[in-house]
């Protein structure tokens, strides 16, 4: 069911065309402006072009900018120009969940074909995503047990280093003590030699009754 289109009537704003100079007591002189009316404000709303916003202190076709010129037909511009950007954005807001429900046949027939397509666009993009996700996690975890790896082979080279030094250490250690053992029985030999000698030379039991 469509339901007719309503246009809400703007407000006409009448600005004189034939309006000559008028001399005041201050010597101020109102000058002819001419602004641009917004009077078919359904055909404007309807339309797509965009409707310029105007500065209340300085008007189009005035060069200087006076205070005097402000004038209620730039502010009923402005407003007019408020009113119709909302009614274009609720308009393209209600658009969206129009057809579902109050289009034809067609119109909801062309909404579901949508909604399908960007449910499949969605799933490819969901399993797209997941295969990305199982080739990066796949990737880290090559990585990970390939530093492991290497980790391990350089603690193994460190523990097979470490054994060799100590073992080094332990082969030197023996052999400067069997060294010393080997100095301390020759030193030892050698003076029980020449302590015998001595004893030949000068014995202390002369009479020989000490045995």
């Amino acid at each position: 069911m469509r339901l007719p289109a309503i246009s809400i009537a703007s407000t006409p704003v009448w600005i004189p065309q034939n309006t000559h100079p008028v001399r005041q007591s201050r010597c101020l002189v109102v000058t002819q402006t001419t602004f641009p009316c917004i009077s078919d404000s359904a055909r404007l709303w309807a339309s797509t072009q965009s409707i310029p916003r105007l500065n209340p202190l300085h008007p189009p076709s005035v060069h200087k900018r006076i205070v005097s010129l402000e004038t209620p037909a730039v502010h009923h511009h402005n407003h007019q120009r408020t009113l119709i950007m909302q009614r274009r954005e609720h308009q393209r807001y209600h658009q969206v969940w129009r057809k579902p429900f109050y289009g034809s046949s067609g119109e909801r027939d062309e909404y579901r074909k949508e909604m399908l397509e960007h449910l499949k666009r969605q799933m490819e993009e969901k399993c797209i995503s997941l295969k990305l996700q199982l080739a990066s996690k796949v990737k880290e975890a090559e990585y990970v047990r390939e530093v492991d790896r290497l980790a391990l082979s350089s603690e193994r080279e460190l523990r097979i280093q470490h054994s060799k030094a100590m073992t080094a250490y332990r082969d030197e250690n023996k052999r400067l003590m069997e060294q010393s053992w080997r100095d301390r029985a020759l030193t030892r030999s050698q003076e029980n030699l020449k302590e015998r000698e001595l004893l030949c030379l000068n014995p202390i039991n002369w009479s020989g009754t000490l045995k």
